[in-house]
């Protein structure tokens, strides 16, 4: 009963909460320029944020009137809490996960990025470990041919909550900044051992990629 409740208040009112929190920050997109010409183009990328940073992250890539783009959310009762925001919000659904539905969910991304849908994952989710890369995004964009973007997001002024991802809740008005790579294609020939290399590399370039958005919003924003 109280799960049905939960759900019936995110489809009537809460996701619109939500959206409105999300435009009172004042969020800095730093080198979008490409992701910006492809999304405005309606070509499709894969772009990957962090679990804990999603808030901000779902909210930046929603669906455009030319551009679609599917979400991959877990099968668990917060993944479903989530979806029903990001449907309100126009994403397209893809339920599972590493855990749950991994083999099904890995052929809907791909037939969905074939479909000439974006996608967006955050790759260390839905369990962690935080900010550990899983190969998800990598082989889809390998299998697709589609470029990976990849995005560092940091928020000034947040509240973490106790999760494993200590999940960012950010303060209304706050500065966000999101740092976006170049566009990057996995090279078909990589398997096993470079393939993994390949995915270690990715992830230091999120990690890089965070640090300096979180240095970025310090200087943006003030002191903390």
């Amino acid at each position: 009963m109280k799960k049905r409740l939960i759900l019936i208040a995110l489809r009537i009112v809460l996701w619109r909460v939500a959206l409105l929190w999300c435009k009172t920050l004042k969020i800095v997109r730093v080198n979008a320029d490409q992701f910006d010409e492809l999304s405005r183009n309606g070509k499709n990328v894969i772009v990957t944020f962090w679990h804990d940073s999603m808030f901000v992250g779902w909210f930046l890539h929603r669906p455009q009137t030319n551009w679609k783009i599917s979400a991959l959310v877990s099968q668990s009762n917060d993944g479903e809490f989530l979806s029903t925001i990001l449907e309100r919000w126009n994403y397209t659904m893809i339920r599972g996960s590493s855990h749950t539905g991994g083999k099904e969910a890995m052929q809907l991304m791909v037939d969905e990025v074939e479909n000439g849908n974006s996608l967006a994952i955050t790759p260390d989710g839905p369990r962690g470990p935080r900010h550990e890369m899983k190969m998800g995004a990598v082989r889809v964009a390998q299998r697709t041919g589609v470029p990976l973007i990849l995005v560092g997001i940091a928020t000034l002024k947040k509240k973490q909550l106790r999760s494993w991802d200590k999940f960012e809740v950010p303060r209304p008005f706050s500065t966000v900044v999101a740092k976006y790579s170049e566009p990057i294609i996995v090279p078909k020939e990589l398997n096993n051992e470079l393939l993994d290399e390949f995915k270690r590399t990715m992830q230091n370039v999120m990690t890089k990629l965070t640090e300096e958005a979180s240095e970025l919003s310090v200087t943006l924003g003030g002191s903390k």
